[in-house]
């Protein structure tokens, strides 16, 4: 989504953000035009399969884009500041600072061979005027926030001594340890089991409270956008293809993606015990064809012509956008009737 008037409420803006990398010589766009922003205070989810340019997208915003990766064009502003350009100098003095991320796998940002203590002190100290013995005290006041018991004791041990619920506790204190105006969170919950999951959710949206920050949480998992966001974009093949309050979009999800997306949960209603599935995956980047709707190699129900031809996210209705009209024509069950036909 575009704006085009300055908005208060609005913290980062990201305007017509193209990236690409770099693959044998060649530029392969991953990324193509997207629009949206994060508001102040709210959770913002961004969904879809892997593949679909969402974490590219968001970590952007951070510049942390591996080597071969490049903002080709648009625009990155926070807090009436370009991102884009900014130095890696600059940058270092936001990463952690006033924005944070929160990485899926903890065991992989967290190091082995020093404890909890030396690592959360470390990250407090590297951005805040503190003695090693304040640091301390406000390293175990952080685990104490995210629901870590005994704290004091617990401080002193080793990553792998912690469970992975734990560990990503971790992770989320030292994202917070100097109360940043946003916080990324890359799939937090992935690998952990589910009352563990909604654990995590819990304390991402009860801090969102107490630290009064923004988060965007980045999932394949539409129960999780559910039960914790305020709004979505749902992105698919480095494009965003639908995006409204994430009550508008369960009630009433228009692109056929979208509802697919929907339709693929898994529901304990259904008596046939089988799962709704997507057919196909999401293109390799040098394969897709941004002249069409790039969904539509994917749905059998709907003709070429039912697809719009360079398809652009518009606005249906108050909040609620959606890329190519082909949301007009389609429905799941005539979906899943040309998928039995076969």
């Amino acid at each position: 989504m575009q704006t085009n008037t300055i908005n208060k409420d609005i913290l980062v803006d990201v305007k017509n953000l193209s990236i690409g990398f770099e693959v044998s010589k060649k530029m392969l766009k991953a990324v193509e035009n997207v629009s949206f922003n994060i508001k102040k205070g709210e959770i913002l989810g961004i969904c879809g399969e892997s593949g679909s340019g969402k974490s590219v997208t968001v970590t952007s915003i951070m510049k942390l884009l591996p080597p071969n990766g490049k903002i080709l064009d648009g625009s990155i502003i926070y807090k009436g500041q370009e991102l884009s350009n900014k130095s890696e100098k600059e940058m270092r003095k936001l990463r952690g600072n006033e924005i944070s991320m929160i990485f899926q796998d903890p065991m992989t940002s967290l190091n082995p061979v020093f404890t909890i203590q030396n690592q959360l002190v470390e990250a407090i100290r590297l951005h805040q005027k503190m003695t090693k013995k304040e640091a301390i005290e406000k390293a175990i006041k952080l685990l104490e926030m995210v629901g870590i018991k005994d704290a004091a004791k617990k401080i002193k041990l080793y990553p792998h001594e912690f469970s992975g619920g734990m560990r990503q506790r971790v992770m989320i204190a030292m994202a917070i340890a100097s109360n940043p105006n946003l916080i990324i969170a890359d799939e937090p919950t992935t690998a952990l089991d589910v009352t563990v999951q909604k654990q995590i959710l819990d304390l991402l949206r009860d801090l969102r409270e107490k630290i009064d920050t923004s988060i965007v949480l980045i999932t394949h998992d539409l129960d999780v956008v559910k039960n914790i966001c305020d709004r979505v974009c749902v992105m698919y093949a480095g494009e965003i293809v639908e995006e409204a309050d994430v009550v508008e979009i369960f009630k009433n999800p228009l692109h056929p993606y979208t509802k697919m997306l929907i339709n693929s949960i898994p529901s304990g209603s259904k008596n046939d015990g089988l799962l709704n599935v997507i057919e196909g995956t999401v293109p390799a980047v040098e394969n897709i064809d941004r002249s069409k709707c790039v969904i539509a190699d994917r749905i059998r129900s709907l003709k070429e012509e039912d697809h719009e031809e360079n398809p652009q996210l518009r606005e249906v209705s108050p909040n609620h956008y959606v890329r190519c009209t082909c949301y007009k024509h389609f429905s799941i069950d005539k979906e899943r009737e040309a998928k039995n036909d076969l």
